[in-house]
């Protein structure tokens, strides 16, 4: 056993290229883990000047200077950042504050059809279950309130926060967008000469992730738009609120979209009931998803390499546990580096291979 391990390290690990490829992908990971929370305004800018690249890149290719083009993006990208700030923000903010005020009544509501279940059929379902499903309700919406309590005490905190990120996050993106040759030329100073696998690795996650999240970025515009669209058709309440959360699920396949039939049902059960106002609703939702995963997705993400849904499943779980709402909407551009990096590993380690094999038939 220790022979095969011993010869599967000689084969897979002998190239000094795949230890500093490995060695870079160790100090990346150590280096979000260790220091995430007090570089997250360097990441988020990095994240927004590599979304705001493509734009850059598209009027470079027209003939306009670099500088010209990261100022005009950048203005587009700071009206856009006024827009979420000024308008949508406050709005999104009254409609949660609406849900909260609503909440009690629902939770009543549906403590009160629930209590009809075991007249209706006893044969699956007892008062005690419904009961125990009650005082399960019951004790969420307290720790719900603590919850907003304790964030209304420390709102001052993330207020200045907030301040800081507005401050900060802005002009790093500007700095990346326009200082991005420099910036690069002095990364790759630290690095050794002979770099070319992990240049190979760089060469297929830069276009396989950027690829991935402007297209993301691209259907979560659209989801949204449109939901928000049919809700208004629908007068669904909390418009805003719910068509937002329905353009975010795309993040998460498969899950995200499955989950989001929950929240808008019930909404749309306490707002109508058991009516036709629900059923055109969940029809509407139903049909959105449908033309999501089997029209946009194909047209917006046809240049990205195709994974196994159960290895998409695998990489939520594994780093949406690790790392929450950033590990979720990473978790598909992680495998794809998992993804690159295995490939060009396994291609280099056969084309060092065929060279021995060709001198052992001489």
């Amino acid at each position: 056993m220790i022979e095969i391990l011993r010869k599967m390290f000689r084969h897979y690990f002998s190239d000094p290229q795949v230890i500093m490829l490995g060695f870079l992908l160790i100090f990346g990971f150590v280096l979000v883990f260790a220091f995430g929370k007090m570089l997250m305004p360097v990441f988020i800018s990095i994240i927004i000047a590599y979304l705001l690249e493509g734009m850059v890149a598209g009027l470079e290719r027209f003939g306009a200077p670099r500088i010209i083009a990261v100022v005009i993006v950048f203005t587009i990208f700071m009206a856009c950042l006024l827009f979420l700030i000024l308008w949508l923000l406050p709005l999104l903010s009254r409609q949660i504050g609406q849900l909260l005020h609503d909440l009690p009544s629902m939770v009543a509501s549906t403590q009160k059809v629930l209590m009809q279940l075991p007249e209706k059929y006893p044969e699956l379902i007892s008062k005690s279950q419904i009961q125990q499903i009650n005082d399960y309700l019951t004790t969420e919406l307290t720790r719900l309130g603590q919850y907003l309590l304790s964030a209304s005490l420390a709102s001052v905190r993330g207020l200045i926060t907030f301040l800081v990120y507005l401050i900060l996050v802005p002009l790093m993106v500007f700095f990346f967008l326009k200082d991005k040759t420099t910036i690069i030329a002095w990364v790759r100073s630290f690095l050794p000469e002979e770099r070319k696998l992990a240049d190979e690795v760089w060469d297929e996650v830069n276009q396989q992730i950027g690829n991935y999240v402007r297209g993301k970025m691209w259907e979560i515009l659209i989801v949204w738009v449109v939901t928000y669209a049919t809700f208004i058709l629908l007068k669904v309440p909390f418009t805003m609120l719910l068509s937002l959360f329905v353009g975010l699920s795309v993040l998460v396949p498969y899950i995200g979209a499955t989950i989001m039939f929950f929240p808008v049902g019930l909404i749309a059960f306490f707002e109508w009931g058991w009516g036709a106002e629900f059923a055109y609703t969940m029809i509407a939702l139903g049909i959105i998803q449908a033309l999501d995963g089997n029209l946009l997705v194909p047209l917006l993400l046809s240049g990205v390499v195709n994974i196994h849904p159960i290895a998409i499943i695998v990489a939520v779980l594994l780093f949406g546990g690790l790392w929450g709402l950033w590990g979720l909407f990473f978790a598909i551009p992680l495998a794809t580096l998992f993804h690159a990096v295995s490939k060009v590993w396994l291609e280099s380690s056969i084309r060092e291979k065929q060279p021995n094999d060709a001198s052992q038939a001489i």
